[in-house]
């Protein structure tokens, strides 16, 4: 970055960026070069051993293409050309605590350094971080059982539970004479923090038996009670869905119809009056046809069936030859409505 200073030029150029120049490194014993701003000669000559090509204030390129330097290729992941006088480019690592959003964050593949546990009973150390990480199976649906193998020979249960009540509750621990075990959590979360521990070299006390020390393995293990808490639980959730589901589905569904009620001498006495009823017609119809679809027609009640068909037979006529009569009077209305029409138009039309 070139700051005015006057009638000089500084340049500050890192040490990193030197490197990677290459051609720039030789000779190169001070990051501070300080060049006259008439002469662009030095400057450009710097710039151009970067591998940066030198624009001038005005933006015209200071050094033709021929002597230039072969660029950085972008696919091998280098950096590419990039104008130094353009404003927010900086050569210069910003200060600690700066905002700027050219800084790059900080790599996310660090590995994670592990530390020694101290133990009540017993140490565990960390394995190499020159290491690769321990490998482990898949992981089960609803793992909650772990297997812990490379035990020591006397490791006790006391011991192991003391080591990984850390990572949560446990429930039960199955212990083996070949010095692995299985334990088991409350919860599913509590599996992946037990298999941090994996890799770790476990010490009971400070003895330096052999038998008194392991490097122990944890693994997923599968568990038909694990398993079967998965399915119980699945299906618990099935369950939820499809019952949130029928909600969903009767929200939306339309209303069910008035139910009808049953046929009886007195209901049959009351439906008939309101056969005659011109407001109560198109429901009484209704509850009719459903006690036909009912099969509530039989000897007994065909007299009474008979006088409400024929009395609804009757209604229906009658708003038959109502409408035939309105429909009439419609066509006269219009017709005399035209020849009014007709009549107003002519007189508008004859001359004044």
């Amino acid at each position: 970055t070139a700051f005015n200073c006057g009638r000089r030029v500084t340049t500050l150029i890192p040490q990193e960026v030197v490197c990677i120049a290459g051609a720039a490194a030789e000779g190169a014993e001070q990051n501070h070069l300080n060049v006259p701003i008439s002469d662009h000669g030095p400057w450009a000559t710097a710039m151009n051993n970067l591998g940066i090509m030198p624009v001038g204030i005005s933006g015209h390129q200071l050094v033709s293409d021929s002597l230039c330097i072969q660029r950085y290729d972008p696919s091998l992941g280098l950096i590419a050309p990039i104008n130094p006088m353009m404003a927010g480019i900086s050569l210069i690592q910003p200060p600690p605590g700066s905002t700027s959003s050219l800084v790059p964050p900080p790599p996310s593949d660090i590995p994670v350094i592990k530390e020694i546990i101290h133990c009540k009973s017993c140490t565990l150390f960390p394995q190499n971080p020159n290491l690769p990480p321990p490998s482990t199976r898949e992981r089960p649906p609803g793992c909650k059982t772990v297997f812990v193998g490379g035990l020591p020979e006397n490791a006790t249960e006391e011991i192991i539970r003391e080591v990984f009540d850390q990572c949560g509750e446990i429930t039960a621990i199955r212990k083996s004479k070949k010095n692995f075990c299985h334990i088991r959590f409350s919860e599913e979360f509590m599996v992946d923090k037990a298999i941090y521990l994996s890799g770790y070299r476990m010490r009971i006390g400070s003895s330096t038996d052999k038998k008194d020390s392991g490097r122990i393995h944890v693994d997923f293990a599968q568990a038909r009670d694990d398993l079967y808490e998965w399915e119980c639980k699945q299906r618990f959730m099935a369950r939820e869905e499809r019952h949130r589901w029928k909600i969903h589905e009767d929200r939306l569904r339309p209303p069910s119809p008035p139910p009808v009620v049953h046929y009886s001498e007195h209901e049959a006495a009351l439906l008939a009056d309101r056969l005659k009823d011109d407001n109560k017609f198109s429901e009484a119809t209704g509850v009719l046809f459903t006690w036909i679809d009912r099969g509530e027609v039989n000897r007994r009640t065909a007299n009474h069936f008979y006088s409400m068909i024929q009395s609804a037979n009757s209604h229906v006529r009658r708003l038959m030859n109502e409408k035939a009569q309105h429909e009439e009077e419609m066509e006269i209305a219009k017709e005399a409505f035209k020849n009014a029409l007709m009549a107003i138009l002519t007189q508008c039309k004859m001359p004044s």
